[in-house]
């Protein structure tokens, strides 16, 4: 987004995303950076619902860890008391936790849902 710029290029080779979708609320992959953020204004096809005509020009290179497949995605409402970031929350308030924004989360989390996602083939 946008809005995302300090957070872009914050991140570094070798740090992992977790895509986290919103909708859903379930994770759906795993990716390691590769290379320092760039900007971009090129359509990439992505577009908010919330926010009309919002642009995403902050891109980063990235490989895929582990991706699952729909069918795989893991509920983040079933894993609530297995990760450190949602465990006060419950799994009613679970959309204070990841939605909108990029989110740190501990190496304990990451280890977790990783792990989550390549027991169910991903």
């Amino acid at each position: 987004k946008a809005s995302r710029e300090k957070q872009s290029h914050d991140m570094r080779p070798g740090d992992r995303i977790v895509y986290y979708l919103t909708k859903e609320v379930r994770f759906g992959g795993v990716v390691e950076v590769t290379g320092e953020a760039y900007e971009d204004t090129t359509d990439i096809g992505l577009h908010s619902d919330g926010k009309p005509g919002e642009d995403y020009p902050y891109r980063i290179a990235t490989k895929p860890v582990v991706i699952a497949q729909p069918e795989h995605y893991i509920d983040v409402r079933e894993i609530t008391d297995l990760l450190d970031k949602t465990r006060k929350f419950g799994p009613k308030k679970l959309g204070m936790c990841f939605r909108g924004n990029l989110h740190r989360i501990s190496d304990a989390d990451l280890k977790v849902i990783k792990g989550l996602l390549e027991e169910q083939g991903g």
